[in-house]
């Protein structure tokens, strides 16, 4: 089993702001990125948040970088443009066609209720206005958001997606994470849920894979907390395959924001071409607001 010697990590000490949130103050947040290396490129796609007061999740932006760290946008989608009323973790994926696809996370207006879309188009650019298919639409149940999609020659199309159940009014930030499967990356099949809450531990509350580190054995970090109060504020900690479900390595979070909330979530690991790999994360500061930021390990 992974040990916390074996894996590199992302930090906060010696970071670089990639996108700085878009104000000062809570609420005020750039993050919840994915990243991609593609044809020697950086491809990275990200939400903006304000506070709850001025609209939440209010878009999605996707940009390209060459060195990782100076990204140039693209595109930006808006949330007006499918009916939702916020945005959450998106997800870009370049096909084995040539085309892009672009995942995101909606939320239903004057409801707890969220669900997954994605959009095709043969260019980064064209997806503001590309094919649209609801991947996973969630039920009156369980409400589905921020997934982590993998897809390649030997594992085909993975996610792990965060659920929240609905069937307690006012406890709706509880989540845990399944895994789906999918041969072509828009029908998907949950399959089981892989990664639930520790009693009593410090990801009580919640437990949302973020991004995959290896996949011998499968290693993930995930965003937790240990309490309804901590929403918005998670910290990553980390957790290794066990008989089909992931299991928790310490019972501490392995990284934190030593700024403002401590929130530290969100990341996504890019491997590089030598050895290293290039994370980017959603990191709390001093004035409650959320950068979006990287480091290499």
């Amino acid at each position: 089993m992974a040990t916390l010697v074996d894996l590199v990590l992302p930090s906060f000490d010696g970071a670089t702001v990639v996108v700085p949130a878009p104000d000062i103050g809570a609420g005020n947040w750039a993050g919840g990125a994915s990243a991609v290396l593609h044809d020697g490129a950086f491809w990275l796609t990200y939400r903006i948040r304000r506070p709850i007061m001025a609209g939440r999740g209010v878009s999605v932006v996707i940009a390209r970088s060459d060195d990782g760290v100076e990204f140039e946008s693209v595109v930006e989608v808006q949330r007006e443009a499918f009916g939702a009323d916020s945005f959450e973790r998106p997800v870009l994926i370049p096909l084995p066609t040539g085309d892009w696809r672009l995942y995101v996370s909606c939320a239903t207006p004057n409801s707890k209720h969220w669900w997954i879309e994605a959009i095709d188009a043969p260019t980064p650019e064209g997806l503001a206005a590309g094919t649209r298919t609801v991947v996973l639409p969630g039920n009156e149940e369980v409400a589905v958001k921020d997934p982590v999609i993998t897809v390649d020659d030997e594992h085909g199309w993975r996610m792990w997606v965060c659920c929240h159940p609905l069937d307690t009014p006012g406890a709706e930030d509880r989540m845990w994470t399944a895994y789906a499967t999918s041969v072509d990356g828009l029908a998907w099949t949950v399959e089981r849920d892989v990664l639930r809450p520790t009693p009593g531990g410090w990801d009580a509350r919640g437990t949302r894979v973020t991004t995959v580190l290896s996949n011998s054995p499968l290693t993930v970090l995930y965003d937790g907390r240990a309490s309804a109060e901590a929403n918005w504020f998670e910290t990553t900690g980390i957790a290794t395959e066990r008989d089909g479900v992931l299991v928790p390595i310490g019972d501490a979070p392995a990284v934190v924001s030593p700024e403002g909330d401590g929130a530290f979530r969100y990341v996504s690991a890019v491997p590089l071409p030598h050895g290293q790999t290039r994370f980017y994360f959603e990191a709390a500061r001093e004035d409650g607001s959320h950068d979006l930021m990287t480091s290499v390990a």
